[in-house]
């Protein structure tokens, strides 16, 4: 029963860090448009917020339903999670009370994005290696 737990919970995070690469399409899809834009970082942000909450609810309901003592490695987990979480929320207000009308705040906005979403990317891929590392005993957490 646990195993199929941590095998969901690693699928969607597959999933969500797969859904954070296409996200870098939101900027370049929508270069001239400003209020395709702010509806496409809209719709991302709520796509994010659904797989981000996915991801820690199924890794919650591993934990408590296998008995599982909090490790380090969970720790980091939960607080990648709530950073990643705080970071996106603020994007996104950033953007809706940003005047994308302007080009140049369009420019610097857009590049905060593509930013944003590659701090998120390389989170989420060094929490997977040192879950990886952790399963093949290279580390302990």
């Amino acid at each position: 029963m646990i195993a199929e737990m941590i095998t969901a919970h690693s699928l969607l995070v597959k999933v969500f860090l797969a859904f954070l690469v296409m996200g870098f399409a939101v900027p370049f899809v929508t270069a001239k448009e400003t209020l395709k834009f702010k509806k496409s970082s809209f719709i991302y942000t709520m796509i994010f917020q659904a797989l981000a909450t996915m991801v820690a609810f199924t890794g919650l309901i591993a934990v408590f339903a296998g008995d599982l003592p909090w490790s380090l490695a969970m720790i980091i987990m939960v607080v990648i999670w709530a950073i990643m979480m705080f970071i996106e929320i603020k994007k996104y207000k950033l953007i809706k009370v940003a005047n994308l009308q302007d080009s140049e705040t369009f420019k610097l906005i857009k590049s905060a994005f593509i930013k944003i979403s590659l701090i998120q990317v390389l989170l989420v891929a060094a929490m997977v290696l040192l879950m990886i590392l952790k399963a093949k005993g290279v580390i302990s957490l």
